[in-house]
């Protein structure tokens, strides 16, 4: 052996008189104290038990609570999902009432009244659909945006700006921003 292990291998020696005179420095307080929590581990050791099973207890009560939230929050999403278009179809259904009473007074109504009829069904349908978030896209003279507008064709214009949409042929909707479906366009060029 090397005497590096050597020296890692030995046990410092407990010499006597050092212990002693620690011993001898304790006052005869401290050596009872040290004799009674001695005589008291049955009592320590109960204690411990009791702190041990109270956090148990403790953390099962929490691990449950914890599972019950977890199993509330899937309720909840399922349930938002599930009737997330509650509002927007109560809007929708006051369009179909309007629907279905021009279609009733289709056969004895003159023209004005069902042309009438049919902008206030509008109406209610546009207003369903804002009160829901979705926005309509009318670009008619705005700079073509190939982001929201679909060009279907390029037409020249001497009163509209080259670039800008020059017509709409249907339009386009968004949802809070997010593009349901693009305009479809007529977008002006330089005339010839």
């Amino acid at each position: 052996m090397s005497d590096s292990t050597e020296k890692t291998d030995q046990v410092p020696e407990v010499v006597p008189e050092i212990v002693a005179e620690q011993q001898a420095e304790q006052s005869p307080e401290d050596r009872a104290e040290v004799n009674d929590s001695e005589l008291d581990l049955p009592a320590q050791l109960e204690k411990a038990q009791a702190e041990a099973e109270e956090k148990h207890n403790k953390y099962i009560r929490l691990a449950a609570e914890s599972e019950n939230l977890r199993k509330r929050t899937v309720r909840e999403i399922e349930h938002a999902h599930k009737f997330a278009i509650e509002r927007f179809a109560g809007e929708l259904l006051a369009v179909v009432d309007s629907l279905e009473m021009s279609i009733d007074a289709g056969e004895t109504a003159s023209a004005e009244a069902l042309l009438e009829g049919s902008q206030a069904t509008l109406k209610l349908l546009v207003g369903a659909l804002t009160k829901s978030g979705i926005e309509q896209l009318d670009p008619v003279g705005e700079p073509f945006d190939p982001n929201l507008h679909e060009a279907m064709t390029m037409q020249p214009s001497d009163s509209a700006e080259p670039g800008s949409v020059l017509t709409v042929i249907q339009k386009g909707y968004q949802l809070n921003g997010r593009l349901l479906r693009p305009a479809r366009v007529i977008v002006a060029t330089e005339p010839q």
